[in-house]
């Protein structure tokens, strides 16, 4: 498994990847999947965007990497991971969360943050647990499921 930054010509797969989580609702904030155009502009937009290819030259995960905030709190980042649901349980989403430690450090950051994790994402909730990050607090009913019920938000964070 490689990961590297994301080139131009990965975006069509890129895409496939993001938008089944998109389109899953139960873990990223955002509604809308994107296309071609909109995610070129997202993912150019972003401090970092990496990409897992596994040996047979297929993308299999991505993440992206961004100030949480501006100003004096622009030295806390923020992340989103998305794998590819036939790769799941492969350790994907851990060499992606290390590899983004590292470029948050590279790039400067002193603090990765997660501002939305879903409570029952218990297998995202374990991995950050284990690799050292501190969940914050509990927000309730801060997550708009897809099929429209409020679940629960665990902030977490870990000093890179």
């Amino acid at each position: 498994m490689i990961i590297r930054a994301y080139e131009q010509n990965d975006i069509p797969e890129m895409l496939k990847i993001w938008n089944e989580v998109v389109e899953d609702g139960i873990a990223f904030p955002q509604e809308e999947p994107l296309n071609t155009q909109t995610g070129e502009e997202f993912f150019s937009s972003q401090s970092y965007t990496g990409v897992a290819q596994n040996e047979d030259g297929k993308l299999v995960g991505l993440y992206i990497l961004h100030p949480n905030n501006v100003g004096r709190c622009g030295h806390i980042a923020n992340a989103s991971y998305a794998v590819n649901s036939a790769c799941r349980g492969q350790h994907i989403g851990e060499m992606l969360v290390l590899d983004c430690l590292k470029k948050a450090k590279e790039k400067g950051f002193l603090i990765l943050q997660f501002n939305a994790v879903v409570e029952s994402n218990i297998h995202a909730r374990h991995l950050y647990e284990r690799l050292g990050f501190i969940q914050l607090g509990v927000i309730p009913d801060g997550f708009r499921m897809k099929d429209g019920h409020y679940e629960n938000i665990c902030p977490y964070y870990r000093k890179v």
